[in-house]
């Protein structure tokens, strides 16, 4: 019972065959998958795919990607009438990226505010996509605290003094599958923190695992990421999958599902 808690399968990448993607994580046992939206569009397909899957949920959000300027408040807008509708479970992705050289870090920092207010409203936990932006996001995240936050550090790339300081904010820590890779600093997080405050996901079709890495990742791969996490922690891999299971439905207020 393996889970998948960020997965982009309503993306293009998946349009040729989506329905064989779908029955290859069945095949792999994934019971969970979360399909987070980047902006108002792919919000859209993401609860559209959910609506079609008892175990797929979705997110909505707006990707720092996608704030190059000041956002309009009718996005924001078109955002919270989504995030009431079935099967949305948490606001994001949103975060910050300062990655790339043309980020606007003004834009970025209101947008992320006014989605964690979006999330705090509806009482909804947040997706958080942070790149190069560690200690901004900390910030912003201290200055937006209350006492209900609770969220997922999506494709989590901090060391482990970060990953400490975002489980004591009331996230948890999402775990890729750049864990396999040779000189990922993953295994020393997973080590160091509790199995309690990890989270498993692809990131489809993005990042995928060894031996699948510079393919197109797919949901059944995060069967790979959570092998990972058990090899690391020394557990078998029915007690890394059920706990982590049990992880993501709490965080995301869902029952623990059995294979789909």
């Amino acid at each position: 019972m393996f889970v998948d808690t960020h997965c982009h399968l309503s993306f293009p990448e998946f349009d040729q065959d989506r329905h064989e993607v779908i029955a290859r994580l069945k095949e792999a046992r994934i019971s969970l998958l979360i399909d987070p939206g980047i902006d108002i569009a792919t919000s859209r397909k993401s609860i559209a795919l959910a609506s079609e899957f008892d175990f797929i949920y979705a997110n909505v959000g707006l990707h720092p990607h996608e704030v190059r300027d000041s956002v309009h408040d009718k996005i924001f807008e078109e955002l919270a009438t989504l995030a009431v509708l079935p099967k949305v479970v948490a606001i994001g992705e949103i975060g910050l990226d300062y990655h790339y050289p043309d980020y606007n870090r003004t834009a970025q920092h209101d947008a992320c505010r006014e989605m964690l207010r979006l999330a705090r409203s509806l009482d909804l936990p947040v997706v958080i996509h942070c790149r190069d932006a560690w200690e901004d996001m900390l910030n912003i995240l201290s200055e937006e605290s209350h006492s209900a936050m609770r969220g997922v550090m999506h494709c989590f790339s901090g060391d482990t003094k970060i990953a400490k300081a975002c489980i004591c904010k009331g996230f948890k820590l999402s775990i890729p599958g750049t864990v396999t890779y040779k000189r990922s600093s993953l295994p020393e997080v997973v080590r160091a923190v509790s199995l309690d405050d990890l989270l498993t996901e692809t990131d489809a079709p993005y990042l995928a695992p060894l031996p699948y890495r510079g393919k197109r990742n797919e949901p059944a791969y995060v069967r790979t990421v959570t092998e990972a996490i058990a090899r690391i922690r020394e557990i078998s891999l029915d007690v890394a999958a059920m706990r982590i299971a049990h992880n993501a439905a709490s965080i995301f207020r869902l029952p623990v599902a059995g294979p789909p």
